[in-house]
């Protein structure tokens, strides 16, 4: 492919994380100084955006506005969980898409999201080429889950692995002062992979957090989970467990779905609405060891957590929105920017890499189950190697009166 000029889009999507405007800002910045990218446009909440016609001009934004994009949270753009049809089946949303593209000469089309916004890329993309318009489009890792394929990580989730082990170090020395003992049970997200609970065994590899990790990796087993329960709680009058919001039974069904009533509430792609484990399994443990017990949902702060945000893993999310454009603008097409970790004299370093929109989409990345412990109540030292270095260094986002200063976009719709 030769020098393709035209204007770009950069859309988020899916759940929000702490370093996702990262990305957008090594998207964004990149893109303005490119001599190929003529234009460049924020989608408003994802591809949203591009079907109503809501795009952003983001050279009208203040350059020092926008670079404060690196240390707030969530996404900056909005975003949304639409899930694209199959366009054999119905090609109404592409066939938009296309209008819009033509309309405002988009050639380059950046995509920031997870399994289901890397879909989302890959049937605009194979759409694109079906129907012969040269769009280069490129895809930007996000999700705090790690759960995306052919990536050794996932922008986002070092800050939210930072955030889980510092909130279980410190929820232990809060659980142990009183004189009465209690269970503690710590829900954190993860759908079927167990990358984020698993982080917390980073606290317990410095002594200062859970006894117990269940994990989604590795079937729940009621009885032996209360078996773990009441041996430790006997043995040192307290017990702290970390459970992956995802973990089901032998039979596959949500541990969620066991104690809910009805049904369970599930979003656009079909996925089950989790929460409430902690609670349930704070009252069965209540109700059978007859003591005191607490349950905590770390819900989204493990995701917009940007005071406890890691520098390692903001500069990674930044190079992966600058890698993005420009490998398209080089002429590269049809791609997730991925990463692959290379250790250089014992030390960490992470390299970029390409991989197919066709294989990443749609496919998720678990926890090695050589990494859980036999008993399926822990992980190992292999688990803590991988995640240690990702949560290095600290980050300082601008502070006024105290406070964080985050961005405040001016948001000016493009004509």
């Amino acid at each position: 492919m030769g020098c393709l000029k035209g204007a770009c889009i950069i859309g988020q999507s899916g759940g929000p994380t702490s370093v996702i405007n990262a990305s957008a800002l090594g998207v964004i910045e990149t893109a303005l100084k490119s001599d190929v990218i003529t234009k460049v446009y924020g989608a408003a909440h994802g591809i949203r955006g591009v079907l109503d016609d809501k795009l952003y001009d983001m050279a009208q934004e203040d350059p020092d506005e926008l670079k404060l994009l690196m240390n707030t949270p969530s996404s900056a753009l909005g975003s949304c969980r639409y899930k694209l049809k199959d366009p054999d089946q119905d090609d109404t949303d592409y066939k938009r898409i296309l209008e819009i593209f033509r309309k405002y000469d988009i050639r380059y089309f950046f995509y920031n999201g997870g399994n289901d916004s890397m879909d989302t890329c890959n049937k605009i993309s194979k759409y694109m080429i079906k129907n012969g318009y040269e769009c280069r489009v490129m895809g930007v890792p996000k999700t705090i889950d790690n759960d995306l394929f052919g990536t050794d990580h996932c922008p986002g989730y070092g800050s939210a692995a930072k955030f889980i082990a510092t909130t279980s170090m410190e929820i232990y020395h809060d659980a142990r002062v009183y004189d009465i003992g209690t269970v503690t049970v710590l829900e954190i997200m993860g759908r079927h992979a167990g990358w984020l609970a698993g982080a917390s065994a980073v606290a317990s590899y410095f002594g200062e957090g859970p006894d117990l990790i269940y994990l989604p990796e590795v079937p729940f087993d009621m009885d032996r989970f209360l078996a773990d329960v009441k041996r430790i709680y006997d043995e040192t009058g307290k017990c702290i467990i970390a459970v992956s919001e995802g973990i089901s039974n032998r039979d596959g069904k949500l541990i969620a779905e066991v104690f809910a009533e009805g049904d369970v509430a599930r979003d656009s792609f079909g996925h089950a609405q989790l929460g409430g484990v902690a609670s349930s399994l704070a009252n069965l443990i209540k109700h059978q060891l007859k003591c005191k017990t607490r349950a905590i949902e770390f819900s989204l702060m493990q995701r917009c957590a940007a005071h406890c945000a890691s520098q390692t893993d903001l500069d990674e999310a930044y190079l992966a929105g600058k890698a993005a454009v420009e490998n398209a603008a080089s002429g590269i097409t049809d791609k997730m920017v991925a990463f692959e970790r290379e250790t250089v004299n014992g030390k960490y370093r992470c390299n970029v890499k390409l991989i197919d929109l066709t294989i990443v989409a749609n496919t998720e990345k678990k926890v090695p189950l050589e990494w859980i412990n036999e008993a399926g109540n822990g992980v190992k030292k292999e688990f803590i190697d991988y995640v240690l270095p990702l949560i290095q260094g600290e980050a300082s986002p601008p502070r006024v009166n105290g406070v964080p200063r985050f961005a405040k976009l001016k948001k000016v719709l493009a004509k």
